[in-house]
This record gives structure tokens, sequence and C-alpha cells, in this order.
């Protein structure tokens, strides 16, 4: 809203003449009260980003007498995760060749994709030594969702790992 002030313009008898001075001045306080209720508004209907979590399943506690099931050892490949970003991956359990690869799309995962079209049902471990990152581990596990492998399991690494991995530095 808006008014005129009016003030007078001078009061003496017999000097000049003069006309009043009009000036405007605008009220300010809707302007604010539909700035609040905008801002009221869109923080309101805005959808808040949900933070993304990855999900894994842990398996049970192994009990004593359980049997553990057997699973040919050509159906294995084993990825141990190193320090710097590397990645160390062998098939089988018997007289393993331990080869180095990266996270590039011609590394791991190129591996991956070419030993799952070789290996029919195959298993792969990963392992972690204590060396690698966090985010060697994630960035396996999206490796893993990539290239659409189903049987995969996070597991201790051995004093056998450890050996392969210094003798392939």
């Amino acid at each position: 809203m808006s008014e005129i002030a009016q003030s007078g313009g001078g009061g003496k008898k017999g000097g000049k003449v003069r006309s009043k001075k009009t000036s405007t001045r605008i009220d300010m306080t809707p302007m604010v009260d539909l700035a609040f209720l905008l801002l009221t508004f869109f923080i309101l209907t805005t959808t808040l980003s949900k933070p993304t979590t990855m999900e894994i399943t842990m398996p049970e506690k192994v009990k004593e007498d359980d049997k553990q099931p057997e699973v040919n050892e050509k159906k294995v490949l084993t990825l141990v995760l190193g320090e710097n970003d590397k990645v160390y991956w062998y098939v089988g359990i018997t007289d393993p060749k331990v080869t180095k690869a990266n996270f590039s799309k011609d590394g791991i995962r190129k591996v991956l994709l070419e030993k799952k079209a070789e290996i029919r049902d195959m298993i792969v471990l990963i392992k972690a030594l204590d060396e690698s990152k966090y985010k060697n581990l994630v960035d396996i596990l999206d490796e893993i969702t990539i290239t659409n492998i189903q049987r995969f399991a996070i597991v201790d690494v051995t004093p056998v790992d450890k050996e392969l991995v210094k003798e392939a530095i």
C-alpha cells in the first residue's frame, strides 16, 4: 500500500508562495510477508535428497557341526584388493596364477566379464588386504553389480593370499 505524505509549504504572509511538495512512501510490509510466504512454500514443497546406502546381506554365524558346502575350485575367482588401487586375481586354489589389474574398464571389469563368460556358475571371493582402502571395496562391489555377477562373498585374507600378492608384485 502506498500513501502520500504531505507537508506544508511555507506559512508566511507576504512572502513567496511556494507550491506544496508531495512525496510518496511505499509500505514494504506486504512485500516482506509475500517473500516469507513464497520461501515457506518452496521449502515445504521441495523433496530433500535421501542418502543412498549399499545393502549387504551378511551370512548367519556358522555352527561348528554344520557342514560347509563344497565348491569346485575351478569355479572360484578370487580378488585380492591391495594398496595403491590394485586388484590381484586368480582362478582356483591349487597352483594359482596371480595377475594384477586396476579399477578401469579395461582392468578388473574386463576380467570379470571374460571369466563370467568362461566359467559357468562362477563364485567371486573378495579379500581386502589391510593396505587397501574402503573405497576399493566399494568400487569392486560396484564392478560386481555392473557385470551382473550373482554369487560373491567378502571373506578374510589368508596368509597364502598375502604370499601370492607379494610374489605378484
